[in-house]
């Protein structure tokens, strides 16, 4: 959509819609972190977006245009968050279940991946590089902050990530300034009970060799069906979940049997084959995955699979049906 160009013109000329897109994907940053979901984020995005170009004759430079757009944005974040229940992973749904078990798909609001090809910088000097590099992208961080009150979610994201004053964030949330730092000390000690213990368990690493490695091995496991050589590369006390399916594994012994049937051509819960590449989304490893059923022609698109590495093995995964790989700048469809 575009929002003109050479109308309403702030500054040095230069049109009001062109300095909006310069800010585009660290809105559409603090939309996902608010919502946890793209899709819903590049709505939400949209929305600030409207608003701002509505309401730019109002615009008085009495703040940072980035700013602005980050009040507009929180706020229409926290107007979407009253209108639903928080996203959710499925294992705060239930018990890890049994590998025989009938997965059964839930409409609920789960949690989503974000690419990382959406997170990095357009051009050299793109804004609000450091707000996306920080380390509270990833899926364990968001996870965690579903669990905080629309408010306290914006007051910690305000404060902790966008590094607002304590002034600032309760203008914007039109509170007190105790208040608002109240919010931020219960938002802080949910994230002390929630978040592993040992930082390493979930703060995102820089892509290395060892870890190109281990996907390799991933993905020719994978693709060549072998639930043995999977097994290899899992931790014993692994995690595997699937959005929307309630079912989760929190074993690799639960996992592989899981792998065992669905990997097999001669079981009636067999998924097909697979092809896989590797992808990095929440500034994690990741694989994008395509399968061709039985009786079909063509690999198809199935899902995203986030990945936690630690000491050279995989320690928990999280697989994704992905609605588009467009974002990840995949074709959907590949030729068998």
């Amino acid at each position: 959509m575009s929002y003109g160009s050479g109308v309403d013109s702030v500054d040095s000329g230069t049109g009001f819609g062109d300095l909006l897109e310069r800010h585009r994907r660290e809105i559409r940053v603090h939309c996902y972190r608010m919502s946890g979901s793209l899709e819903e984020a590049e709505d939400l995005t949209q929305e600030v977006f409207l608003r701002a170009w509505r309401g730019r004759a109002g615009f008085e430079g009495r703040a940072s245009l980035r700013t602005w757009l980050y009040r507009i944005a929180t706020n229409v974040c926290l107007d979407a968050l009253a209108r639903r229940p928080r996203r959710v992973l499925p294992d705060e749904l239930q018990a890890a279940g049994d590998p025989g078990g009938f997965p059964a798909a839930l409409d609920l609001p789960f949690l989503g991946p974000i690419p990382d090809l959406l997170l990095d910088a357009a051009a050299p000097d793109d804004t609000g590089a450091e707000v996306v590099e920080r380390e509270t992208i990833e899926l364990a961080f968001l996870a965690t902050i579903q669990h905080l009150p629309p408010r306290q979610r914006a007051a910690l994201i305000l404060r902790d990530v966008l590094d607002w004053s304590a002034k600032d964030a309760a203008a914007l949330l039109e509170t007190s300034v105790a208040s608002a730092n109240s919010a931020l000390q219960r938002a802080r000690e949910t994230l002390r009970t929630r978040l592993p213990s040992r930082r390493a368990e979930w703060a995102v690493a820089a892509p290395s060799a060892d870890e190109a490695a281990l996907l390799r091995r991933f993905i020719a496991a994978y693709e060549a069906g072998d639930a043995g050589a999977v097994a290899e590369l899992l931790r014993a006390d692994a995690r595997a979940v699937m959005p929307p399916y309630t079912l989760w594994f929190d074993s690799r012994d639960r996992i592989i049997a899981a792998l065992r049937t669905s990997m097999d051509p001669a079981s009636p819960h067999f998924t097909g084959w697979f092809r896989m590449t590797p992808v990095r989304a929440n500034r994690q490893p990741a694989v994008a995955t395509w399968v061709r059923r039985p009786g079909d022609d063509a690999f198809r698109r199935f899902g995203i699979s986030v990945l936690t590495l630690q000491d050279g093995v995989v320690t928990a995964m999280a697989a994704f049906e992905t609605p588009s790989f467009a974002p990840y700048g995949l074709p959907e469809v590949l030729a068998d």
